[in-house]
């Protein structure tokens, strides 16, 4: 689920080498002879309807159940960890360089672009040598003497991962409200900074997901508490500072399969609770100036039907798939927020996609996907006029970015591309000019001439068009020969952007071409593009990827032999199910944190977040969903059969997809692998779903991945 920022760029020697890559002479990795762990078997039935299915390793989960196999646990994965590293031992050299030079083009003393609200200039910067930021701000002017809000680095002593959420800023700008988690599993403590003395407030919230809103009296702040088992976001609480007396509950959800949170306006004149499961929504507000602010439903919730809103002037903006099923925008009333009231501004389009909506005063800016793509829509409320911004490339990412000032005539946006590093602007909404501000610096040198991108369209059983998104460096001969490593994720709704990574440099810089297959599942090609990708078609995400891949190596990008597949979480279970389903297609694969069990994990709601995915996968309790999820469920779907080399990766304090799925997997698989191919497993032991949090520690594990994919490649520098 959903995402990766770093900076760019190989050395001379590097570059020059690779160029000429495809004429080097490979010797493929010799893998040691030793033996992987055996994983105890012991069946337990896990099956319904009558159906038989044995469950050989459903003790693993006893760790996170703190059942009596807690300790086995542990010790298995440990295990499996020493095994891969004496796989993996001979690519030790290698690791170490892709570290440094993934390192090296990272400028380490670095600051991001001030954005101004309420009277300051608000910054993050980055010391050399150091994982985490500062989080600064200067009053009035950038010439002002900074003030340090958190020093990070300090915070993060002694824990091996730190994540701050949400620093989010009083509006008097005397307090700091913040979440931390030091477990890796999104389950935040909120703190209060007194920014006058630098002290923390005695207040404390335990079991928060990391947000929080400060009311307009700057004494009260509302937060959303998470179940400490499941992690569902539950209630909404009201926390007056100073207060002795328990906080109060504001709005509990009884549907669990929705997700709530809590969040104020642009212009800051509403406070919105909203409620929102996949397929419907529901919105409460209330006056932020309120003394004692009291909510009330903006429209109850409509079968299949989303929305959500913004503030202008004297109406609400509503973003909506209500008789649109690529959304459009409307308007209605302050005081008559009901559907019937409900008025269009922009209606719906069937090949245009209304991903966002921000308002400003005198302007709103729509961001909508065409044809795969971003645009920026710019609608002129007072002169009635609207236009698009103009990007200038074949395949790029745009959105907006920090945009805090209601009164605002200008949209600050960030843009990037496969061969465009991180840039962000301001645009005048008026008089049309853009300003860079800032083009993230890539140590060292980084020329995009020197790579070429393409979207091409690969197409999919049912005759269905799929854009599969490349990057290459210049040299890359389409001959069948050369390694091609392709991504995909495929699921939620969630588009996969086409952005610029320094770190996948390394890999282009030593021959491969680097691929995004944009599947049905995700929201790439608009609304419909989900609906097909989901539930009880949620098989064409993975024939959709199968095909991507045939077409490639039809083009001759790549062949079978110099094929490499990744995806993650969702997208991990589609390299469980492709696997199975063409293991004879992939030279090599890494399957990160992947979610591959997944009828045994959709019937237990004592699992985090189980009940808010029933839209996406369906319920099992159901006996057509239970037969069409076990019809793809990699674990289920584990046959005797030559497999191809597989690195998975998981953490043992995941909260998105527990451990304990990707260890199954791993042992069904090596028992069942009639071939000679390597199936590796990595359990980071001190972090979760989202890998390290500094930014230097993550590179450890692309450099392990990358390392994997090369030396299958036998390339070894």
């Amino acid at each position: 689920m959903n995402k990766t920022k770093t900076y760019a760029v190989l050395a001379a020697l590097f570059a020059s080498a690779c160029n000429n890559q495809h004429t080097m002479q490979h010797e493929p990795y010799q893998w040691p002879d030793v033996k992987a762990p055996v994983a105890t078997v012991k069946p337990k039935d896990v099956g319904m309807f009558g159906d038989k299915r044995i469950d050989n390793y459903y003790w693993m989960a006893d760790y996170f159940f703190k059942g009596p196999d807690s300790n086995a646990v542990v010790d298995y994965l440990k295990a499996e960890n020493a095994y891969t590293d004496t796989m993996m031992a001979g690519t030790k050299t290698l690791r170490d360089k892709l570290f440094k030079e993934m390192k090296k083009r990272i400028k380490e003393e670095d600051e991001s672009v001030p954005y101004f609200h309420n009277g300051y200039f608000y910054y993050t910067r980055t010391i050399a040598g150091k994982e985490y930021y500062l989080l600064c701000r200067k009053k009035q002017s950038l010439e002002a003497p900074e003030e340090i809000l958190l020093d990070v680095n300090k915070m993060a002593e002694g824990h091996a991962y730190f994540d701050i959420s949400n620093a989010s800023i009083s509006p008097d700008n005397k307090l700091l409200l913040y979440g931390v988690d030091t477990v890796s599993r999104r389950q935040y403590t909120l703190h209060i900074k007194d920014l006058v003395t630098g002290e923390l407030k005695t207040d404390q919230v335990k079991d928060t997901d990391g947000s929080g809103e400060w009311a307009n009296d700057s004494k009260t702040i509302y937060y959303v508490a998470n179940n400490p088992v499941t992690l569902f976001s539950e209630k909404i609480m009201k926390h007056r500072l100073g207060s002795t007396t328990p906080d109060e509950l504001v709005y509990e959800e009884k549907d669990k399969s929705n997700y709530i949170g809590i969040s104020k306006t642009k212009s800051e004149r509403f406070l919105f609770i909203y409620s929102s499961a996949t397929m419907s929504s529901e919105i409460r507000y209330a006056d932020a100036n309120a003394a004692d602010p009291v909510f009330q439903v903006f429209q109850p919730r409509m079968k299949d039907v989303l929305y959500d809103i913004e503030d202008q002037g004297n109406r609400f903006l509503v973003r909506t798939n209500k008789d649109a099923r690529n959304f459009r925008l409307m308007e209605t009333p302050l005081d008559q927020t009901g559907v019937a009231h409900w008025k269009d501004i922009v209606p719906a389009r069937e090949d245009v996609l209304l991903e966002d909506v921000q308002g400003f005063k005198d302007f709103i800016a729509l961001s909508e996907r065409k044809n795969g793509l971003i645009q920026i829509h710019i609608i002129n409320t007072t002169k009635h006029t609207e236009h698009y911004l103009d990007f200038g490339e074949p395949v790029y990412t745009a959105y907006p970015s920090v945009n805090p000032d209601y009164n605002s005539g200008k949209l600050r946006y960030g843009y990037t591309s496969l061969t465009t590093p991180s840039s962000t602007f301001d645009y005048d909404m008026e008089t049309k000019q853009k300003t860079l501000l800032k083009e993230q610096v890539i140590v060292g040198g980084y020329n995009k001439q020197d790579y070429v991108t393409e979207r091409l369209w690969a197409t999919a059983q049912d005759g269905t068009r799929v854009p599969v998104s490349l990057v290459y460096k210049k040299g890359f001969k389409k001959d069948g020969k050369q390694p091609l490593l392709l991504y995909a994720y495929g699921s939620y709704g969630s588009s996969t952007n086409a952005s610029f990574s320094s770190a996948r440099l390394s890999l282009l810089d030593r021959g491969f071409c680097f691929a995004i297959a944009h599947v049905r599942g995700g929201e790439d090609m608009g609304r419909h593009w989900y609906e097909d990708g989901r539930q009880m078609k949620k098989k064409n995400t993975f024939t959709d990827f199968i095909d991507c891949a045939e077409f490639l190596i039809a083009q001759q990008y790549t062949s079978k032999e110099h094929l490499y597949i990744n995806g993650g979480s969702a997208g991990g279970l589609l390299m469980g199910v492709v696997v199975n389903m063409r293991p004879d297609l992939w030279h090599g694969v890494v399957a990160d944190v992947p979610f591959v069990d997944v009828v045994t994990t959709m019937l237990d709601e004592r699992i985090p977040l189980t009940t808010n995915e029933f839209d996406e996968w369906g319920n099992p309790k159901n006996k057509d969903a239970y037969d069409y999820m076990k019809s793809y469920s990699p674990v289920d779907n584990v046959t005797p059969k030559a497999y191809p080399n597989l690195l998975v990766t998981t953490g043992l304090h995941d909260s998105q997809v527990q451990y304990f799925e990707p260890a199954k997997w791993v042992a069904k698989l090596r028992v069942n692998n009639t071939g000679k191919n390597v199936i590796l497993l990595k359990t980071n032991m001190d972090f979760g779903h989202g890998g390290a949090s500094g930014r230097f520690d993550y590179l450890k594990e692309i450099a392990l991945t990358d390392a994997f994919f090369l030396a299958l490649e036998g390339i070894k520098e």
